[in-house]
């Protein structure tokens, strides 16, 4: 994938609970242009997501992703650090036109936290959310100027987009918000009640879904998305070495024709924040997170794969492979377990020798989530 996309200013990427911006405090939404050409417009103060996509129009799908370490903290006298990762994600659809005629955007905001001492403060084996996943749990609306919680303005932003080229959206009027940290929060008119975030990361993933879309023979009616995170390869410091955190988010768009998958997207980022003895953060704060398909075969997985491919074509083939299957056939993949994994039998186990359990989860969650 092509990851340097340049959309507006700073890459910025938490949409911070004092993203105070533009509009009032009214509860009357107006999310903006749909595909049909009509505004989605509430007065009950529930902000409206994008329109169903008519059935099989979306040609095209794409998935894209980016990723930031950039507020990670050292440890100091007074506070123990912590590492975190931002990823801003999009699955896209796209019609014979270009245009966005489904969307589903989310924001995995992921953090290990550290005791005084460097030990794990964070549970490793704890289950953790999404924004799009905590819902009123993530908080914005407590210091939302315009009263919306971050789904509900993502959903908004969405609406917006349906109907809309990749041109046309990067074309959105913006300005700065109240601080650096929000470069770019929208200024046109039908978004001042329900988009306040900065939205400059936003543009630019679903710019990249629409650079790296795959072909959707057949045509498909909507699109989901399914993300998983774990941090179970965090580590706390030991005698020898600092602390090290390791957040991996696991994506999938899939898009469906009826209740058969029509074409899918799968995609891992694996963010890693070092510290030395003394607490300081090694790694580069600012560089950007490739994922593994944007590393390619920089990734390396070749060179010990006993089936001699990399990562990028294992997930290829999976992907592949899921086409035409319900998620009740996804699930039911033949497989074994061994040595902790669960890895794929028969003609697959030629061209997938990676663990399958997390890609399972998020092609259910993708499938189960779609509109």
């Amino acid at each position: 994938m092509n990851k340097k996309i340049s959309v507006l200013a700073a890459s910025v990427l938490s949409l911070s609970l004092l993203a105070s911006c533009a509009g009032g405090t009214t509860t009357t939404t107006a999310a903006g242009t749909t595909a049909a050409g009509t505004q989605a417009t509430s007065t009950t103060g529930a902000v409206e997501g994008p329109k169903a996509a008519a059935a099989g129009s979306i040609v095209k799908l794409g998935l894209g992703s980016k990723t930031s370490v950039a507020k990670s903290s050292d440890f100091t006298a007074d506070k123990a650090g912590a590492a975190q990762a931002d990823v801003v994600i999009a699955a896209v659809g796209f019609d014979k036109d270009g245009k966005v005629a489904s969307i589903k955007i989310d924001n995995a905001q992921t953090k290990v936290e550290y005791n005084a001492d460097g030990s794990l403060k964070t549970d490793p084996a704890a289950a953790l959310k999404t924004k799009q996943e905590k819902k009123e749990e993530y908080g914005m609306i407590k210091a939302s100027k315009i009263g919306k919680e971050w789904f509900q303005q993502a959903e908004a932003l969405g609406a917006w987009m349906q109907g809309k080229t990749v041109e046309e959206i990067k074309a959105m009027k913006t300005k700065k918000g109240a601080d650096d940290a929000h470069p770019a929060v929208p200024d046109e008119a039908d978004l001042a009640t329900s988009v306040s975030i900065t939205v400059q990361d936003y543009i630019a993933v679903v710019e990249e879904a629409w650079q790296n879309a795959v072909e959707v023979a057949e045509g498909a009616d909507k699109v989901g998305l399914g993300v998983q995170i774990s941090i179970a390869k965090s580590a706390g410091k030991t005698a020898d070495k600092g602390a090290a955190a390791q957040i991996d988010t696991t994506m999938t768009a899939v898009a469906l024709k009826g209740d058969k998958v029509a074409a899918s997207v799968l995609d891992v980022v694996q963010a890693k924040v070092a510290y030395d003895a003394a607490g300081k953060i090694t790694s580069d704060k600012v560089a950007e997170v490739p994922s593994k398909v944007e590393l390619g075969e920089a990734y390396g997985m070749k060179k010990a794969s006993k089936i001699g491919k990399e990562w990028f074509e294992q997930a290829k083939a999976l992907t592949n492979w899921t086409v035409n299957k319900t998620a009740a056939e996804i699930k039911g993949i033949e497989s074994e377990e061994k040595d902790g994994k669960k890895l794929v039998k028969g003609d697959l186990a030629t061209s997938v020798s990676v663990g399958v359990a997390d890609y399972l989860t998020v092609f259910d969650e993708a499938i189960a989530t779609a509109r």
